[in-house]
């Protein structure tokens, strides 16, 4: 009897267990409040606040979010700690239009009035912050944690249009200029690459590159910015196309130097968006996976070999009075085989846009107009259907 036993023992020592997927958690923004969803619970976070631009720490321990106001007059930096259940600043009264959490550590860096700022840590969350540097319009932490790349503006002279230069920073560089370390000039050019500043700094996976979006002065950034790409040590630099300036068209593979992006000159949607894939290290090979007749309008990594865009019928019959409405759904593109698929399908009157992927799991969220409050869907890849996974959303969620 006891042989039997530790048969049964040793054999269930080796029976694979299967243990279900959770979903991801996600910070959400509803009726302008932030929102937090884990497991089927949803859980209300602020109260009497202007909430956008929720992100997650690295762990997921806090939510960082922007407090503003309808007039786009206050943006005030706020945290919430899931662990003690509340929100705070980590000093008083931190205005920015832009901040990143570290991608090793509970810091956060942001701009304030031209000054690349980080926060110290008290007590395992983010208090206080110290200087880093002076003229600064963009930045990114690397993926190391410790240093920042950075971007100062191009200024007019009587002679033209200054370089955009860009710098590698120490976080812990507290103003001193010696600490800097000049990373590339980009040289302007009205008729060939033209931008005042660059950000939306994005990485490669294994960190051999960053890719950043140009701006032009206001009026020309609403119909052309270029895309652009730097090697890590600063040696290669490559003008890769020209875009809308819209941060999620943009995205690395997950396991290869290939960067999908929505090329297109144009403000209006209407036409002329289309989503493709530069092969960085071979001579900034492109290749297009818009057929003709559409529009592509968001994109995301599905897989190594597969590409989700929200694409739409073009209207190029549209000349003049109220923009049309682009009704996207949701199509998987395989690269190895080049079968385009259409996997999600919206009623008439709706659209499906802001795809996201974690883990097994891809999000989008399902409008009746552009403007108007969405409900975020789910579909595991193991799962036939897709369902409703939040309801009433003013924009997409950032998952964790």
């Amino acid at each position: 009897m006891k042989i039997i036993l530790l048969m049964i023992f040793f054999l269930f020592q080796f029976v694979p267990v299967t243990k279900a997927d959770a979903p991801p958690k996600a910070a959400f923004v509803r009726d302008h409040q932030l929102w937090m969803k884990e497991g089927g619970k949803e859980i209300q976070l602020t109260k009497d606040k202007y909430v956008h631009s929720p992100e997650w720490s690295y762990d997921g321990r806090f939510i960082a979010y922007i407090d503003g106001d309808e007039k786009g007059e206050k943006s005030n930096l706020w945290v919430y700690d899931t662990k003690r259940k509340e929100n705070y600043e980590p000093y008083s009264s931190i205005q920015t239009s832009y901040f990143s959490w570290s991608p090793v550590a509970n810091e956060l860096a942001y701009i304030s009035g031209w000054v690349l700022n980080v926060t110290k840590t008290k007590d395992g969350r983010p208090d206080g912050f110290e200087n880093v540097a002076l003229g600064v319009s963009g930045f990114e932490w690397y993926p190391n944690g410790k240093e920042f790349i950075v971007s100062a503006s191009s200024n007019r002279l009587p002679t033209g249009w200054e370089p955009i230069k860009l710098y590698r920073l120490p976080k812990d560089m507290n103003l001193d200029e010696n600490k800097s370390k000049f990373l590339y000039s980009i040289p302007i050019d009205e008729n060939r690459l033209f931008a005042v500043t660059v950000g939306d700094f994005k990485w490669s996976h294994d960190g051999k590159w960053v890719s950043f979006l140009g701006t032009p002065t206001a009026s020309w950034a609403m119909d052309s910015n270029p895309l652009c790409v730097l090697s890590v040590d600063g040696k290669v630099f490559k003008d890769i196309g020209r875009m809308l300036g819209y941060r999620d068209w943009i995205k690395w593979a997950p396991q290869a130097n290939q960067l999908a992006y929505i090329s297109g000159e144009g403000r209006f949607f209407v036409e002329n968006k289309i989503t493709k894939i530069a092969e960085i290290e071979a001579s900034t090979k492109q290749k297009e996976y818009t057929p003709k007749g559409y529009v592509d309008l968001d994109l995301e990594w599905l897989s190594p070999s597969e590409v989700i865009v929200a694409r739409a019928h073009e209207d190029k019959e549209w000349e003049e009075g109220p923009v049309p409405i682009m009704y996207t759904s949701l199509y998987a593109i395989n690269l190895d085989s080049g079968t385009q698929t259409q996997i999600t399908f919206p009623k008439e009157k709706e659209l499906d846009e802001d795809p996201q992927v974690v883990g097994s799991y891809l999000t989008w969220v399902r409008r009746t107009d552009e403007i108007g409050k969405g409900d975020v869907w789910i579909k595991q890849d193991t799962q036939k259907e897709a369902n409703i996974w939040i309801k009433d959303v003013d924009f997409a969620p950032d998952l964790f």
